[in-house]
């Protein structure tokens, strides 16, 4: 007999498997529906939309195995990680979506909120002042115009299936819209910099390495406290606090 088991449970959503579909509930409805437009307009594999109900979305299982998770070591090859990289450049020179997504914030609120961010997490005592002070020195290098692409949003290690070295899906879409293609990649490797130069040789274009380690910085210093105050550890090993200190 099938179990439920709670692949992520806090107060904004829940994710539930219980045998081979996936239910996630959402207290936002309209994340949901960004979720099932982006899956419909996205060039590269999705899961299958079993059926979407008011705050609730239901997808099947995909085949294969994520190529890590932050906090541990990567279990995919150098080839599954330039397929992921080449799955991401599909998305990337596809046509524009109607919406702004997670990636695409104006650069103006982005620096208010990284500097009201990081004066929290110093005032509160959460993270060393030096520490905080660095990786916001080396995030002002994200915070310049980009041009706009097709971006996932949310990006996480976690995200991508990959069976055989081949891509099988890309999931949770809930931020997907109008971004900055290099804060895909940014979140795609974070916590995993040595995997860096698989993902930008199957990407196949020049990749400005700098801005990749700002976007490291900004969305460790933007996450730290909410991972905290939502029962999440960011300082296990190998997750967003050793990320800030890799810059130091």
């Amino acid at each position: 007999m099938d179990e439920v088991e709670v692949v992520v449970a806090h107060s904004e959503r829940t994710t539930l498997r219980v045998g081979d579909v996936f239910l996630k509930v959402d207290a936002d409805q309209a994340r949901l529906d960004v979720e099932v437009e982006a899956m419909a307009l996205a060039p590269v594999p999705t899961p299958e939309v079993l059926w979407h109900k008011p705050h609730v979305l239901a997808i099947a299982a995909l085949p294969g195995t994520t190529l890590g998770r932050l906090g541990g070591p990567s279990t995919g090859s150098p080839t599954a990680w330039a397929a992921a990289g080449a799955a991401i450049r599909k998305l990337h020179d596809a046509p524009l979506p109607p919406r702004t997504g997670g990636a695409g914030r104006s650069i103006v609120a982005l620096r208010a909120e990284l500097d009201a961010e990081c004066e929290s997490l110093v005032t509160n005592g959460v993270l060393p002042a030096d520490l905080v002070a660095r990786n916001r020195q080396v995030a002002e290098a994200a915070l310049r115009p980009w041009t706009p692409a097709f971006t996932h949003g949310d990006l996480q290690i976690s995200h991508i299936f990959v069976d055989a070295d081949v891509v099988t899906g890309i999931i949770d879409w809930s931020e997907a819209g109008q971004g900055d293609a290099l804060y895909d990649l940014a979140t795609f490797t974070l916590g995993h910099e040595d995997h860096l130069d698989d993902l930008v040789a199957g990407y196949g274009t020049d990749v400005d390495l700098d801005i990749i380690h700002a976007w490291w910085s900004v969305r460790s210093l933007l996450i730290v406290r909410w991972l905290v105050e939502h029962g999440f550890d960011p300082f296990a090993p190998g997750c967003e606090v050793d990320v800030l200190k890799s810059r130091m």
